[in-house]
């Protein structure tokens, strides 16, 4: 599992379309999944297409020989959107991030615009970025509430993400347009 600062080989072409496309084959390995009675930690999403993992983010992911070979912590999982771990994903590995965010590669919009198409692609099912942004935007302001909500309760040390989720909710909206040039 790697860590922040992610190291190089994490922000390969292959490693974004291997979780693009391992993130689709548990969505649909979710397909039908009784949730009758369930309880969950995470709020149910609607629509409740299927279990999002809910941070489907490289320092969750396990890799053997620098390819994905699983996911860990499910904990946070619940019924969801599709769109609602897709547009995570792509926040934490295409970046769709502030370039000021220190767990974002440096890399132009240009190059964001093509990650962004690459693992819309991989994820398939007719996912285009043009619908990932909102979701991106909307997923980053709920962590945003959360996040302060566990500062106010004591966590002092999640304060400083807060502002730093709505800056990079803040830089897709002001972006989104640049990022959803490139065609797919």
């Amino acid at each position: 599992m790697p860590q922040y600062p992610l190291p190089a080989w994490v922000w390969s072409r292959e490693v974004l379309t291997d979780a693009g496309t391992r993130l689709a084959h548990l969505h649909e390995a979710s397909l039908g999944f009784g949730v009758s009675g369930a309880v969950w930690r995470s709020p149910v999403r609607q629509p409740a297409e299927v279990i999002c993992q809910n941070d489907f983010a490289p320092y969750n992911m396990v890799f053997t020989d620098r390819r994905l070979s699983g996911v860990i912590d499910w904990d946070t999982a619940s019924p969801g959107p599709r769109l609602w771990d897709v547009a995570y994903l792509a926040y934490r590995l295409v970046p769709l991030a502030d370039p000021s965010n220190g767990d974002a590669i440096d890399s132009d919009l240009g190059e964001r615009a093509r990650r962004l198409c690459l693992l819309a692609a991989a994820y398939g099912l007719q996912v285009a970025p043009a619908d990932i942004l909102p979701v991106a935007v909307a997923r980053l302001h709920d962590l945003a509430a959360f996040t302060e909500a566990r500062a106010d309760q004591g966590q002092e040390t999640v304060r400083s993400h807060v502002e730093l989720y709505r800056r990079d909710a803040a830089w897709i909206t002001r972006h989104a347009g640049d990022l959803c040039r490139e065609s797919c």
